[in-house]
């Protein structure tokens, strides 16, 4: 059986503070900018809520790509 390598708490420190970071901006961004859009057009309060759920949920997708990528530079074991 293969011996499992050790947990470099560091690279997990770094990885999930980015992510935290990285999340923040990248929902808060994708979110106020739907806000703003829907502002802009006037549209009514349902559709712009549509547009937000759009918006947080293409911020978290773009999270998930940036977690995954940063998890191959930074492996947790090792």
């Amino acid at each position: 059986m293969a011996e499992k390598k050790p947990i470099n708490w560091q690279n997990v420190t770094t990885v999930f503070s980015v992510a935290i970071l990285v999340g923040t901006e990248l929902i808060g961004l994708t979110w106020a900018a739907a806000w703003a859009i829907g502002g802009l057009l006037e549209l009514p309060a349902i559709f712009r809520t549509g547009i937000e759920v759009f918006g947080v949920v293409a911020g978290a997708y773009g999270l998930y790509h940036f977690v995954k990528a940063a998890l191959k530079v930074e492996p947790l074991r090792g």
